[in-house]
């Protein structure tokens, strides 16, 4: 795309696009789309990456909150053949749950340049059904995919780490400078691979007590179990789920963050 048709980044969408051919080239070879995948692009801007996903002869379909950019693409060749398809939509509006359940021989492959300010609730949407998806591929802030790697004891260990690592492997695969972007933001940012888990941590946990128990342990992190989580389990329940109520937070794993959602499941239904 020439100079001339750049699109002018607008702020309230977060925008900073893509823009050096040899990072796209190297995303691009980090997720070797094959002929024929269908594929999900989140916020595909001006296209860096939409076109070698096309080329390598994925199906792909593509939400665009910007209507100019949008409209852009679909006047693309690929729009008129149907081998992409472009629904102007609020990612995080948009129900990503219909996507997956289009072809359950073929999961879909989900790719995606994630606004910095909207990205840990959009990671929270992409993540919530994942039974048909076989990879996640999304570039965010460094300090976003270090939080989400992160293991229990760090302190940037949180709710992000737990609840992405609850569903997911997290495995950052290349690191890409903010001269690689128009604008170029002012934080340096990470292409992240993330793989479903074919089973959780630990069987039988309700999500939705794990997203309770999860956001309240974390929401006061300096405070010992026995505290942050007052209200939902008292200290005999923690302990009776293999939980020490005297430590904090980030020094629980999954696993045992998957223990006291069991527990605050039960206690829930007495």
């Amino acid at each position: 795309m020439s100079a001339s048709m750049s699109h002018r980044a607008r702020r309230r969408f977060g925008q900073n696009f893509l823009s050096d051919p040899s990072i796209i080239q190297q995303m691009a070879m980090v997720i070797q789309p094959q002929p024929g995948q269908p594929f999900l692009e989140i916020g595909p801007g001006e296209g860096a990456l939409t076109r070698p996903l096309l080329d390598a002869g994925v199906k792909l379909s593509a939400i665009e909150i910007d209507r100019d950019l949008a409209a852009r693409l679909k006047t693309w060749p690929e729009a008129a053949t149907g081998q992409l398809v472009v629904t102007t939509d609020d990612a995080l509006q948009h129900p990503i749950a219909t996507l997956t359940e289009l072809d359950a021989a073929h999961p879909l492959r989900i790719v995606g340049n994630l606004p910095y300010n909207l990205s840990t609730p959009l990671l929270f949407h992409l993540t919530e059904s994942l039974d048909n998806v076989a990879d996640l591929h999304l570039l965010l802030q460094k300090e976003v995919v270090d939080r989400m790697a992160a293991e229990p004891g760090s302190g940037i260990y949180g709710r992000l780490s737990v609840m992405l690592q609850y569903r997911c492997q997290v495995r950052p695969v290349l690191s890409v400078p903010p001269e690689a972007f128009r604008p170029a933001p002012q934080v340096h940012s990470t292409f992240v691979r993330l793989l479903p888990l074919k089973a959780p941590p630990l069987a039988g946990v309700p999500p939705d007590a794990l997203a309770e128990v999860v956001k309240q342990a974390f929401g006061q992190r300096r405070k010992t179990l026995r505290n942050a989580l007052t209200g939902i389990l008292t200290a005999e329940q923690i302990s009776a789920s293999g939980i020490d109520p005297s430590i904090r937070a980030e020094q629980i794993d999954p696993v045992g963050f998957g223990q006291l959602a069991i527990m605050r499941a039960a206690v829930k239904e007495i």
